[in-house]
């Protein structure tokens, strides 16, 4: 049995997981510098090792938002593959739950039914005790224009 080992966040009221391989790491909240200009699905930016990253408002990417302005939230640090090449981007979640062992048989394709957002996202689903856990494709979550951001801001903010 092939086992691999997943990050758990929360997003709103879902439960996503993305494989630790594509997780650079975890940080408690900090202060986003934003930046005018930007899409607004980019929250601003914030300085990891020396990198200025963009900042992804990962709720509103997937059609999460709620009217509260989110008072506790968490910055996961995501390696991005695009074009042969390794991009860090930090995304919010509201909370990080736990690490967990997932069977690669336990993933199951998702049913067809109206989600909100973009179902290229997800890899695929599995049921843990009495919750769906929405495994996602963090490779196709960020796009190219979502890491190039900052390069294309870097002028306005020096």
């Amino acid at each position: 049995m092939d086992r691999e080992t997943y990050l758990t966040f929360i997003l709103g009221q879902e439960l996503f997981a993305v494989n630790v391989s594509n997780v650079l790491e975890v940080l408690e909240q900090q202060h986003i510098t934003r930046v005018p200009k930007t899409p607004e699905h980019i929250m601003g930016i914030i300085n990891f090792r020396g990198e200025i990253l963009p900042v992804i408002n990962t709720r509103q990417k997937f059609n999460l938002i709620s009217g509260e302005e989110l008072q506790k939230y968490y910055i996961i640090i995501f390696e991005v593959v695009k074009q042969d090449h390794r991009f860090p981007v930090a995304a919010i979640a509201d909370k990080v739950n736990d690490v967990i062992e997932i069977n690669t048989s336990e993933i199951k394709p998702l049913p067809e039914m109206g989600l909100n957002y973009n179902v290229n996202f997800i890899a695929g689903t599995i049921r843990r005790d009495d919750s769906f856990i929405m495994i996602l494709n963090i490779d196709k979550v960020f796009s190219l224009s979502d890491i190039e951001v900052t390069n294309q801001l870097l002028p306005e903010i020096i």
